[in-house]
């Protein structure tokens, strides 16, 4: 209904940016004979190669409901292991614009995880190999990574001074909208999924503070995600 795809258009690995500039971003600048399956809704979809792989990069816009519908839609056209690669708001003092985040496990605060959940309690989690590859793809390139949980909300406004100090203090170290609805249903629907993120800001900072490590984060983020999945 939303993502306008032939069987066969979507690769079996999808990285999933929310931004549709980040995705045409990553088609024109990374990926070989490159094909277009979808404008829809600006939710830009492309396919094509890397080191001689299929990879398909799919926007999922801002939100878990979004993200959610998107994600549905990508396994019911064959997607086979998804990678968010997003950004997020450090809780941890620890963290700057432009690092690394891989993450660990989700608290979803998000409508849509407790709608699929039927209100119940359930911790989101990625697929553990796929995690694991991250890692290790990043400690052979040399890459720094901060690993550990976010926190998932819907509202990106109501968030930024609520809860930035509570949940640092249980280790909560970024936030972010998407994880959490991805690990729910890469677990209801068996496929492997992961969540690679870049530090925009500090959450209750208005914007970006610096520019030019944020892009230089993205473009590290971009080429791990992808030298991970084609491996796989």
């Amino acid at each position: 209904m939303h993502i306008r795809a032939e069987p066969g258009q979507v690769a079996p690995l999808v990285l999933l940016p929310g931004d549709p500039g980040r995705a045409e971003f990553i088609a024109e600048n990374y990926l070989e004979t490159v094909q277009c399956y979808n404008r829809n809704r600006g939710l830009l979809g492309f396919t094509g190669k890397y080191q001689g792989n299929l990879v398909s990069v799919q926007t999922t816009g801002m939100g878990a409901p979004s993200a959610a519908i998107v994600i549905e839609e990508l396994i019911n056209l064959g997607a086979g292991s998804l990678v968010r690669i997003g950004s997020c708001g450090a809780l941890s003092p620890e963290l700057e614009p432009g690092d690394l985040v891989l993450v660990q496990g989700a608290v979803s605060l998000d409508g849509t995880s407790r709608q699929y959940l039927e209100g119940k309690s359930y911790v989101p989690l990625p697929d553990w190999k796929l995690t694991l590859a991250i890692y290790q793809e990043a400690q052979a390139q040399g890459i720094d990574l901060r690993v550990g949980p976010v926190v998932c909300e819907d509202a990106f406004y109501a968030g930024q001074a609520a809860g930035s100090t509570f949940w640092p203090e249980l280790g909560v170290i970024a936030a972010e909208m998407e994880s959490s609805a991805l690990f729910l249903l890469g677990q209801l629907r068996r496929v492997p999924t992961a969540s690679l993120l870049t530090v925009a800001n500090r959450v209750g900072e208005p914007h970006v503070n610096d520019q030019a490590a944020f892009q230089a984060g993205l473009e590290s983020m971009i080429g791990l995600a992808l030298a991970t999945l084609s491996k796989e």
